[in-house]
């Protein structure tokens, strides 16, 4: 039970802020006050003093029976549909709801017995009208016509149950799981690109059987140096970084003159090619030749079929797109952080922001350009994964949030929580906790404008690919915030509201076909895995998690709805972590908090638990408990021992590598996303020599369960 005052316990059960929460120990900690008042404040609520607390909590109840009609009404297809309408006291009312696909419902008052309320010197009325069980799924506008005159609201059908794409059937499918800047070929630009995603596809799933590729977030990051290397941190997670595109895949290319195509060969080749020791990702250096060549191409225009396909674009992604292609053309003038810009170009849409992006046109429809170019280089990845049969083909990955300085707070500054950023409590991986530097959205802003952002955003991460992966799903049920100046230890979770989140993802993913998965790992309440399991979303299992009460998993006891896996991208490949090289990596950047002994010891207690059972399992020859590279391939037989429909295999461990992409608690500290593919030597790896390579071979019977053929 919290200690915390009355009325403000009050206020943050309204916003759906935790007053206590069960940690990794499954200790029950309780939230402090502070940490309670600056979440509140962050939400635009003085919670300072009791008067103001009385005073915020009528002025939220006030708010709600002035406006007519709720913003969002969320519900799955099926089950009744009721809103609540608020007027003044003994007028009339018509509510309707016209149907996103023509038509009209009307709907039937039913009994509603709540009081009047006196707001505003006025008495209010609340009457509940039924919409009925039968609606169909989409977004309808909800109006109400009265004496106040005409109000409109949305109310979202979602399906019940996502599943599995239609592609699948009932068969299980398996992928590979890449950083793709680290894949890098021959003729990349020194960052793998997607042409290199396209020749991964064909490769792997016309040679090796897979059914899809997995990779880091698309998402736009900064458009002039310094590039943030975290794709988990982007300027927005709607728009995608073109830093991935194959200049000579744009049709432009092949119809520049002479002088012009081998310019752009030229500038290609300033880029060192990849051969010996791998060195770190150098983004910056990358895009900026990269840009030069693109805006070379840009320059050479279009033919007109491609003119219109591009306007178009331009028309369905609307003022959006314009928003966030003003902000790149603002940033390569001023900067990446807007914060820091002149005044006058703080504002998304004042008249000095305007008249730049008037005179700067020809800047902002190149960065238009770059959004239609990407776009569909990713639509080829996902045209050659449907010719050679995979499935699901691309899956792509949603980050949890932006930056602070992004493109998104820039253009839509109210949905932000101001004075907080997101993170994660201390846990046994990161006994300091985690703050990701990321502001959340708040969840009333959100309702208020119909969950649009979240909405286009799920919808454009789907529109090109065969599946997405949520990172951090229990995000869409609860964010760790973390206020300024308190730390991660001193944050508190705060409540979103998932039936609408998850409703607008599951619709989205209908709409698309597509496969969607949740990574679920860490602390997580246990009815969020049933809810999204009977929602058909699959959550995320790797296999070192995997332990009841210390000990491996029975195979037969793993989840049927998740993609499973051996390791994850903030562990090293499955080499590197047989090494113990996680440990000592954490040990060498002071981030344990028990002896390095004692962790090495635990490591290995837990390993010769799993050596144990892969033996017992008869997936490892005993005599092989020694080898590194036939345990990894064990470990990935145990995989198929399991009742989980969707497998994942590193490309990591395909080639052999042992180290990892992201070590979490970290910036700098370790070169986190910037680690170009490279075998167990440290030798990097390029695409051509993985379609010739022996281990890869050897890791895709293993997943096709075809060794012995």
């Amino acid at each position: 039970m919290s200690q915390l005052p009355e009325d403000l316990t009050r206020l943050a059960d309204h916003f759906g802020i935790a007053l206590e929460f069960r940690d990794w120990k499954h200790r029950s900690l309780e939230i402090s006050q502070a940490s309670v008042i600056a979440v509140l404040g962050a939400l635009g609520v003085d919670a300072s003093t009791p008067e103001s607390r009385v005073a915020a909590f009528t002025e939220l109840t006030d708010a709600r029976w002035r406006r007519t009609l709720p913003p969002c009404t969320v519900v799955e297809l099926g089950n009744g549909v009721s809103v609540n309408a608020h007027v003044p006291a003994g007028t009339r009312v018509e509510v309707w709801l016209e149907l996103e696909t023509g038509g009209r419902r009307d709907a039937h008052q039913i009994d509603n017995w709540e009081p009047d309320r006196m707001v505003d010197g006025q008495q209010r009325g609340q009457a509940t009208f039924f919409l009925g069980h039968d609606l169909p799924l989409g977004y309808h506008r909800l109006l109400a016509t009265g004496d106040e005159g005409t109000h409109e609201a949305t109310v979202v059908v979602t399906p019940p149950h996502v599943g599995f794409p239609a592609a699948m059937g009932e068969a299980r499918t398996w992928g590979y799981a890449t950083q793709l800047y680290s894949v890098v070929s021959e003729k990349s630009w020194g960052v793998g690109d997607l042409a290199d995603l396209a020749d991964l596809i064909a490769f792997s799933g016309a040679e090796q059987g897979a059914g899809h590729v997995l990779i880091n977030p698309l998402h736009a990051a900064e458009p002039t140096p310094p590039m943030e290397p975290s794709p988990y941190l982007p300027a927005s997670r709607r728009f995608m970084n073109p830093l991935y595109i194959r200049p000579e895949s744009i049709p432009e290319f092949t119809s520049l003159g002479r002088h012009d195509r081998s310019s752009v060969r030229r500038l290609r080749k300033q880029l060192r090619p990849v051969d010996g020791q791998a060195r770190v990702i150098d983004r910056d250096g990358a895009w900026k030749v990269k840009q030069e060549a693109l805006r070379l191409i840009h320059r050479a225009g279009r033919r007109p079929a491609r003119q219109l396909a591009l306007e178009h674009f331009v028309r369905r992604e609307g003022q959006a797109l314009q928003d966030f292609a003003t902000w790149c053309a603002l940033a390569v003038e001023f900067g990446n952080d807007w914060r820091e810009w002149p005044a006058e170009y703080q504002e998304v849409g004042s008249p000095a922001v305007l008249e730049y992006a008037a005179v700067h046109a020809e800047e902002v429809s190149f960065h238009t350009w770059l959004q239609w170019v990407s776009g569909q280089q990713v639509s080829a990845a996902q045209t050659v994964a449907e010719e050679v049969g995979m499935p699901v083909g691309v899956m792509t990955d949603l980050a949890v949030g932006v930056s602070r300085s992004s493109a998104e707070t820039w253009a839509m500054p109210d949905l932000f929580a101001d004075g907080v950023t997101v993170g994660a409590p201390p846990d046994d991986y990161n006994q300091s906790g985690q703050d990701w530097g990321q502001p959340p959205w708040r969840p009333d802003k959100l309702e208020e404008v119909a969950y649009a952002p979240f909405r286009e955003m799920v919808a454009a991460a789907m529109r090109r690919a065969g599946g997405v992966r949520i990172d951090h799903i229990i995000g869409l049920f609860r964010l760790w915030w973390v206020p300024e100046g308190l730390g991660p230890r001193h944050g508190t979770y705060v409540r979103n509201n998932h039936e609408a989140l998850i409703g607008i993802l599951s619709l989205e993913a209908h709409r698309a076909q597509a496969l969607v998965v949740g990574e679920d790992l860490g602390t997580v309440e246990p009815w969020v895995r049933q809810y999204l399991s009977r929602r058909g979303i699959l959550g995320t299992s790797v296999l070192w998690f995997e332990n009841d009460h210390g000990r491996p998993l029975d195979a037969h006891r793993w989840r049927e709805y998740c993609l499973a896996s051996v390791t994850t991208h903030d562990l090293p490949p499955t080499l590197g972590y047989l090494a113990g090289d996680h440990v000592h990596l954490r040990d060498s950047l002071d981030l344990l908090t028990e002896p390095l002994q004692e962790e090495l010891d635990a490591a290995r207690a837990e390993q010769s638990g799993w050596l144990n059972k892969l033996v017992d399992e008869g997936v490892l020859d005993a005599d092989l408990r020694e080898d590194p590279e036939e345990v990894m391939l064990a470990l990935h037989r145990y995989l198929l021992l399991t009742p989980s429909r969707v497998l994942l295999a590193s490309l990591g461990d395909a080639v052999g590598e042992r180290r990892t992409q992201n070590q979490p608690g970290t910036i700098d500290e370790y070169p986190n996303w910037r680690v170009p593919l490279a075998d167990a030597t440290g030798r990097a790896v390029t695409l051509e020599e993985i379609f010739e390579a022996e281990l890869p071979k050897r890791l895709a019977a293993v997943m096709n369960d075809a060794e012995g053929l």
